[in-house]
C-alpha cells in the first residue's frame, strides 16, 4: 500500500463509497496515470465529466487530486476532480499573436504546488522582462516563485545578470546553478523537501530536463542540444509529468513555452508592482492617465529617477495585454454560456412534445 500523504494528500473530505483518492501524475491526451494506495494506475474521465464541465480546465491535470473508481482490471474511471489549492494558468493563443485573435483560453498547466521554479538559462536568450511575465503570473497561481539562473558554466561571470534579476525582483529568491558541474544545487534543498510540489516553467533549451536529472540523481529525461545562433532549444519534455525526488519532493516537469501569455492576472499584476501603483494614490486626480496631467505622481517620479522607465513600461504592457486577455476570454466563455443555455431549452423542448 501508498501513503498517499508522502503524494501531498490531505484528506478534506470522505471518497464516497466505491471511490478511492489519487493524485494525477502524468498526462497523455485523455489518458491520465494516477498514484493511488493500490499503486499507479491508468485511468480516463467518466461520462459525467463530459456533462458537468464548463471549459475543458474542469477536466483533471497534473497536480490534481481526483476520486476514482479503481479498476485492478483495466482502466480506472476518474468520478470527481477536488478543489486546487494553487494554479498555474496561462492564456491560449492557439499558436497566434494576441492582437490577431479573436478568442483566448486559459490553458491550465499544472496544479497543487507549493513552489515554482522559474528556469533561465545564462545564455544568449537571457531577458530578465520574460522573467517578469513568468513573475507575475506565479503571483497569480498562488504559489511561490523562485528563480534558477541555470547554464552558469557557460559564462565566465554570471554576477551582473543574477544583480539585474535581484534589482528587477527584489522579493524574489534568485538561485544561480549549473546542472553539469553540480554548482548551486545544495541551495535548493530548502524547498525540495518531502510531500513539498515544485513545478519547473521556462522556455525550450533553458535546461529543466537537465535540472530535473541533477535533482533525480539520474537521467529520466533526454536532454536536447540548442541552436548556437540564438541559444534557443527544442522540447525535450513533450508532456506534463511529475516525478518523486529521491528527498520526497516531487516535481512537475512541464514542456518548454515559446512564449508565456498572461492570463487573469490583475493580482500578480499589483502584486510584483505594488509600490508603483501607490503612487498613484499621491496623484491630483483620482482618474489620473498619467499622460500628461499635472500633478502626476507617476510622471513626477520618472522625472526625478526614482521610477525607472522600463519597469513603468513592463507594468503597462502587462496591464495592457492582460486586459485584452480578459475581455477576449469573457466574450468566448459568456458566447459559449449562451450555447449551452440555448441547447438546453431545445432540448427540453423536444423532450416536453414527447410527453
Amino acid at each position: 500500500m501508498i501513503d498517499l500523504k508522502q503524494y501531498g494528500y490531505i484528506e478534506t473530505e470522505t471518497p464516497p463509497a466505491g471511490l478511492i483518492p489519487g493524485r494525477v501524475t502524468e498526462l497523455q491526451r485523455e489518458q491520465c496515470t494516477v498514484i493511488t494506495e493500490q499503486g499507479e494506475v491508468s485511468a480516463v474521465l467518466k461520462g459525467t465529466f463530459y456533462h458537468t464541465a464548463v471549459t475543458r480546465n474542469d477536466f483533471p491535470c497534473v497536480g490534481d487530486f481526483v476520486f476514482l473508481q479503481y479498476n485492478e482490471n483495466g482502466a480506472s474511471h476518474i468520478a470527481k476532480l477536488l478543489p486546487r489549492c494553487t494554479k498555474f494558468s496561462r492564456a491560449d493563443y492557439s499558436g497566434h499573436a494576441a492582437r490577431y485573435v479573436k478568442t483566448i483560453l486559459e490553458q491550465v498547466v499544472a496544479t497543487n504546488f507549493d513552489y515554482v521554479f522559474i528556469v533561465s538559462s545564462l545564455n544568449r536568450d537571457f531577458k530578465v522582462s520574460r522573467i517578469m511575465r513568468y513573475l507575475t503570473q506565479t503571483r497569480q497561481s498562488g504559489g511561490q516563485p523562485v528563480v534558477i539562473l541555470s547554464k552558469t558554466d557557460l559564462i565566465p561571470d554570471f554576477n551582473a545578470p543574477l544583480a539585474e534579476v535581484q534589482q528587477a525582483a527584489p522579493d524574489v529568491p534568485v538561485h544561480a546553478v549549473s546542472s553539469h558541474a553540480g554548482s548551486g544545487l545544495d541551495g535548493l534543498n530548502e524547498y525540495l523537501q518531502p510531500g513539498k510540489t515544485v513545478v519547473f516553467l521556462g522556455m525550450s533549451g533553458v535546461g529543466k530536463s537537465s535540472l530535473l536529472n541533477a535533482l533525480m540523481n539520474q537521467e529520466v529525461m533526454t536532454v536536447k542540444v540548442i541552436r548556437e545562433t540564438d541559444s534557443r532549444g527544442r522540447h525535450t519534455t513533450t508532456h506534463r509529468q511529475l516525478f518523486m525526488l529521491p528527498s520526497g519532493a516531487m516535481v512537475i516537469d512541464t514542456p518548454g513555452m515559446r512564449e508565456l501569455g498572461l492570463f487573469g492576472a490583475d493580482d500578480g499584476i499589483s502584486a510584483g508592482f505594488n509600490d508603483l501603483e501607490k503612487l498613484f494614490t499621491h496623484c491630483r486626480f483620482n482618474d489620473c492617465r498619467h499622460l500628461s496631467e499635472p500633478g502626476c505622481a507617476v510622471l513626477a517620479a520618472l522625472a526625478d529617477g526614482s521610477l525607472v522607465s522600463e519597469r513603468w513600461e513592463r507594468y503597462l504592457v502587462q496591464k495592457w495585454e492582460n486586459k485584452f486577455v480578459d475581455d477576449r476570454s469573457g466574450y468566448l466563455l459568456n458566447k459559449q454560456a449562451k450555447r449551452k443555455s440555448i441547447a438546453m431549452r431545445h432540448k427540453g423542448k423536444k423532450g416536453g412534445k414527447k410527453k
